[in-house]
């Protein structure tokens, strides 16, 4: 994946409680990291992820793929840079990368895939005023994958 240096960046240290008794962050810590940059984007833009599901509409992650390329060790300080991969109707896939912010090391390269729902897990299309806030963010790096069959809500 390729990455535009502009894009958004959320940073965050790792803490002791990320870390194996072999001081490297345990895989699965990674989801946690991309998910609270996810919600910071989303609070940069001003629709944080509270505000959509008190108007009925949430973002289950469908599908996440990490690529772990050098392990982050306590105390580090990390750069989680995100990308809009593709936005389709009531699909949004994120990509991400995640550097140790000392020295610029790719340590993770991620994508997830979310569904826009209602609350009862109906399809819907994404609200056109927040495909209009993910726009300056948008940078197409990859085939989207496909869609799955389903009925879609407007």
């Amino acid at each position: 994946m390729r990455f535009n240096p502009a894009m958004f960046c959320h940073r965050m240290r790792v803490t002791y409680a990320d870390c194996t008794i072999g001081n490297h962050v345990y895989y699965s810590r990674y989801l946690d990291f991309l998910e609270a940059a996810r919600g910071e984007l989303f609070r940069s833009l001003g629709h944080p992820f509270l505000a959509w599901q008190e108007r009925g509409v949430i973002f289950p992650v469908l599908e996440a793929r990490l690529r772990y390329h050098q392990p982050a060790r306590y105390d580090d300080e990390l750069a989680v840079h995100i990308e809009v991969a593709a936005l389709r109707r009531a699909f949004l896939t994120l990509a991400y990368r995640v550097e140790r912010a000392a020295d610029g090391a790719l340590l993770l390269e991620a994508e997830t895939r979310h569904v826009c729902t209602s609350l009862d897990e109906k399809p819907r299309r994404i609200p056109p005023e927040l495909a209009d806030a993910l726009e300056p963010h948008w940078r197409p790096i990859a085939e989207p994958l496909h869609d799955p069959p389903t009925e879609i809500e407007d």
